[in-house]
């Protein structure tokens, strides 16, 4: 999964240690959760490249929770999630949106 280049890999984004500072704990199946995320987040990412977003300012990034559920987590620069944001609002604005 990419964007044009591959700078995106080394910006910074995918660095939560400052969000969950937990320790792995013994018997957790971490993978079988973080596969089902990764799977989730690939298919957000396409989403967001096919809406014109690169994945260096804009992307969803797999984890998991202290107990080994998957999780995907937005991370991006604040211009590139006002843009989705607006995006989103749009399509709540519409037929068939979000209430």
């Amino acid at each position: 999964m990419s964007g044009f280049g591959e700078d995106w890999l080394r910006d910074g984004l995918d660095d939560i240690t400052s969000v969950e500072s937990g320790l792995w704990v013994r018997g957790v199946d971490y993978m079988s959760g973080w596969r089902v995320a990764r799977e989730s987040a690939d298919r957000l990412n396409r989403a967001l490249l096919g809406a014109g977003f690169e994945l260096s300012e804009a992307r969803a990034v797999a984890s998991t929770d202290e107990n080994g559920h998957g999780v995907v987590r937005l991370a991006g620069r604040p211009g590139a999630v006002d843009r989705l944001a607006g995006l989103l609002e749009a399509l709540g604005d519409g037929d068939g949106g979000a209430p």
